[in-house]
């Protein structure tokens, strides 16, 4: 992974249980050099967070735990580093079992939906948990995500068993169209894990718990006007957009947020992720 010239570091924010959290900031160089904070700097989010998702995307163990090494692990982005550490842990990262023994009790502390499933694989890799008798599929979460909390009327779709890919309805129904799918294994359930789109339901009520944690009060007061009636999704990211700090924290804890139903619905039909070679 590239070299930055500037440290990576963690600004405290309030979370959205009412925890203090923490948020990915980058200090400028000739403020602090390798020290920690943004003292007098500017800072960005954005990047930081960018950092963290490509090192967790391209399995790349020694690159993640580089940009968590010293520092308080992030509330808003612990699945996402779970993901990345039980990595770092089967590359033998040193450092790695210390920061999966802290990211699996800061999970177990924080209790959102997939937390536990999380925390019992980074225990079961660290030897200090039994493990869980689920069947290994190499998925991304992300994509899973996407089409678990799609459309429920046009949505729905199912995972390749043998591949980890996720085919949402409208490419099956592509497939099917150009004559390349074989409809006759369709319900084979050793090849396809069949699923139903559950809709926006839970992304809504991650909007009103972000609201709800907002400190200034005419911002929350404006973000919950954007998300009354239809279209709330769009008004509630345009209204956002006018406060790029906030959008950030969004972008973090809703893809957790997401990222950890998704594994708990795969440990609900007998299944946990793994990563998926890209």
């Amino acid at each position: 992974m590239p070299q930055s010239d500037s440290p990576v570091s963690w600004s405290d924010r309030r979370s959205t249980d009412g925890r203090l959290g923490r948020v990915l900031y980058r200090s400028e160089p000739e403020v602090c050099g390798r020290c920690l904070g943004a003292q007098n700097g500017a800072v960005d989010a954005r990047e930081g967070r960018a950092e963290l998702r490509g090192a967790v995307a391209r399995g790349d163990g020694g690159g993640l735990v580089q940009l968590l090494i010293g520092q308080p692990l992030p509330d808003d982005a612990l699945q996402l580093i779970g993901d990345g550490l039980l990595v770092a842990l089967r590359q033998e990262v040193p450092e790695a079992p210390r920061l999966a023994g802290e990211c699996a009790s800061a999970l177990r502390v924080r209790g959102w939906e997939g937390d536990d499933e999380l925390a019992d694989s980074l225990e079961a890799r660290l030897g200090t948990a039994p493990i869980r008798l689920l069947k290994p599929l190499a998925v991304d979460l992300e994509e899973l995500a996407m089409a678990l909390e799609g459309d429920p009327v046009y949505g729905g779709g199912r995972i390749d068993l043998l591949t980890g890919e996720v085919w949402p309805q409208s490419a099956i129904e592509y497939a099917r169209e150009m004559a390349d799918n074989d409809e006759d294994d369709d319900d084979d359930p050793d090849r396809w894990l069949w699923f139903d789109s559950e809709g926006s339901r839970a992304g809504y009520r991650d909007m009103k718990w972000f609201i709800s944690d907002v400190d200034d009060p005419e911002v929350a007061d404006r973000l919950s006007i954007a998300i009354s009636g239809r279209g709330a999704f769009r008004r509630f990211k345009d209204t956002l957009s006018r406060w790029p700090d906030l959008m950030t924290r969004w972008f973090a804890f809703s893809e957790d947020r997401q990222r950890g139903r998704a594994r708990a619905w795969l440990a609900d039909e007998g299944y946990v992720a793994t990563y998926r070679d890209v």
